[in-house]
């Protein structure tokens, strides 16, 4: 993939936290996912790829843009597989809390997992423990092998975890070993992501979350020499077709990072829309002008940019019609 691509997906994502940060607070989520689905689907437009996105906003008949299947770019450019979620936390932004993003993952054809929309359970590591742990371990032998290979003691670990009653016994059983927890209310692809950033204070990132976000979370771990392993956890056996229509014939099998990512390369990009982990959220200044704060990074390079952006509004045509 072209390098300009990465700079070309950054401005997809701007746009669409630019959108939705407008709602930030105000208690409606489905207006905020709305204005970041068409500034993204808008946006795409003008990004030179043959894209189909892989994983998107539900299925044809169940989203009007960025549905599964729906072609995306200028169609002149390379083939490559799309992943967007372009609003990770709608809850966030509505009740005005921390870690919602804008975000992008791309591939070449054919290399990207065609995830489910279901539950999956995650184990997600930074580059210190990428390869030394293990998904199918028990929870307390999890945390005895970070501790051994982070040179820490147990009580100085941190845990991230969402918090939900289905964590109640990892939860149980993480007090009783006595590290620390950081309890997020939504945000599952920045809550995996920030164990690779030393900064984030966070060891490893445990869980059930949704299965799209799981292949963001690796797409973009991936880009900095950490790991999520995964198992999808379908709850009816209509679920379960879903998994083997997708491609997925052993739906209970443990999902490597190269399961979810194939490929030699995969360009990840995100914008905060309210502050985070390792990303700053949208600020608006007075003359029209607001600024972003987001990351792209790219696997077959190793580069990782933070890029921060002063935008001057009344010159965003696309944004204006989104808005009005």
């Amino acid at each position: 993939m072209e390098r300009e691509l990465a700079l070309e997906i950054v401005r997809v994502t701007e746009l669409a936290a630019l959108a939705s940060a407008k709602w930030m607070g105000r208690g409606d989520k489905n207006s905020a996912d709305g204005a970041a689905t068409s500034a993204m689907r808008a946006m795409f437009d003008s990004v030179s790829i043959k894209g189909t996105v892989v994983i998107g906003e539900g299925e044809m008949d169940e989203a009007p843009m960025l549905y599964i299947g729906e072609q995306v770019g200028n169609l002149e450019g390379l083939e490559v597989d799309v992943a967007v979620d372009p609003l990770e936390g709608t809850e966030l932004v509505a009740k005005g809390l921390n870690n919602a993003l804008a975000v992008i993952a791309i591939a070449q054809k054919g290399n990207l997992l065609h995830a489910p929309d279901m539950y999956m359970q995650k184990l997600a590591v930074g580059p210190q423990l990428a390869g030394k742990v293990s998904i199918d371990d028990p929870l307390e032998i999890t945390i005895q092998k970070a501790a051994q290979y982070l040179n820490k003691n147990i009580s100085d670990l941190t845990v991230m975890i969402l918090d939900r009653p289905r964590h109640e016994s990892h939860i149980h059983t993480l007090r009783n070993i006595g590290v620390r927890i950081r309890f997020i209310s939504d945000g599952d692809v920045a809550g995996a992501i920030a164990c690779a950033f030393p900064e984030s204070g966070i060891d490893l990132y445990i869980g059930a979350g949704g299965a799209p976000e799981g292949v963001l979370a690796a797409a973009a771990l991936r880009c900095l020499d950490g790991e999520l392993q995964g198992r999808l956890l379908p709850a009816t056996p209509e679920e379960f077709r879903r998994c083997v229509e997708m491609g997925i014939e052993d739906p209970k099998k443990v999902l490597t990072m190269q399961d979810m990512v194939g490929g030699d390369d995969v360009i990840f990009a995100a914008t905060g829309v309210t502050p985070g982990e390792f990303l700053k959220g949208v600020r608006y200044f007075p003359g029209d002008r607001a600024e972003t704060h987001s990351i792209v990074m790219r696997a077959k390079t190793k580069t990782v940019r933070f890029i921060k952006t002063l935008h001057y509004l009344p010159n965003k045509p696309l944004l204006q019609a989104i808005q009005e």
